[in-house]
């Protein structure tokens, strides 16, 4: 049995798809991830609500995350119930039915000199046992 590790409520305050994207394929594509590790026995039902300054938020979307899985997620490729909008900033709520761990990444490719922002994100809720 695996112990699980991580919260169930995670915020990512600061979000922002950059418009444009240097170089050729999807590695080179400016994009935002949620990085998420589920460490326990169970797979995690996600459910992420993201917020805009100037609008309603979008969401959920809803993922899962196998158990003793990690999986990235583009908000790029977020589709259902709509796409989030490129050169918006949004920030995002990340919610799970069992403790994971949430980091945040984001590749700005708008010049050839790539920009590769991370960082963990802001935890609360129920922690692992």
């Amino acid at each position: 049995m695996t112990t699980p590790i991580g919260r169930t409520r995670w915020a990512i305050a600061e979000g922002y798809i950059p418009p444009t994207s240097t170089g050729e394929g999807r590695p080179f594509e400016s994009h935002e991830t949620v990085c998420i590790l589920n460490a326990g026995d169970q797979d995690a039902e996600i459910a992420i609500t993201v917020y805009f300054s100037d609008r309603e938020p979008a969401g959920p979307y809803r993922f899962t995350v196998p158990a003793r899985r990690t999986r990235h997620l583009r908000f790029n490729d977020f589709d259902d119930p709509g796409p989030i909008p490129r050169n918006t900033d949004y920030a995002s709520l990340i919610e799970s039915d069992v403790p994971i761990v949430v980091q945040h990444t984001r590749l700005d490719s708008r010049q050839a000199e790539l920009a590769l922002l991370t960082t963990i994100a802001y935890s609360e809720g129920k922690s692992a046992p």
